[in-house]
């Protein structure tokens, strides 16, 4: 697949590992990073988003190819594989850096994710979750990149549940 064909969406749902595994085997996802988006700083390190000053939060960048998946599968997937309804942070994960964040790239993605914020609300669900205009992507170290991957870990502050 070539990449002008491929979109760009960006999700943070708490510990950028866990997110990054499930988005990586997610149909029509041709490609994940790891990073950081949203803080005050250019470049910031893992060790300095840690600190919870940089005002980055741990965010996964996901390709896909929409011949094979769409926007709003994503959204909810993302919505499905982690604890959205947490304000804080993640699981034992606490702290800005992790928490629940959709950053949109346009209105059609605002909507999309705007809708399925208020479809959870009507379910009865409470939904902490942030939506922000996305700001630059900065990639993290490489040895956070495929975390779980190359380390044959699972997760542990994300777990799957069907909602939709």
């Amino acid at each position: 697949m070539e990449k002008e064909l491929l979109e760009r969406a960006y999700f943070a749902s708490g510990c950028f590992w866990g997110t990054e595994h499930y988005f990586m085997k997610a149909l029509g996802v041709e490609a994940t990073a790891v990073g950081f988006m949203g803080g005050h700083i250019d470049r910031p390190t893992y060790g300095q988003v840690c600190t919870k000053t940089t005002g980055h939060f741990e965010t996964v960048e996901v390709l896909f190819d929409p011949r094979y998946t769409s926007y709003e599968a994503l959204v909810k997937f993302f919505f499905e594989t982690h604890d959205f309804s947490q304000s804080n942070g993640q699981g034992p994960d606490i702290g800005p850096q992790y928490r629940s964040v959709i950053f949109y790239r346009n209105v059609e993605q605002k909507e999309m994710a705007e809708k399925y914020i208020t479809l959870l609300k009507e379910i009865g669900y409470c939904v902490a979750t942030a939506l922000l205009p996305v700001s630059t992507f900065w990639k993290a170290e490489e040895n956070h990149q495929q975390y779980y991957k190359r380390s044959g870990g699972e997760p542990y502050c994300h777990i799957y549940r069907k909602i939709f």
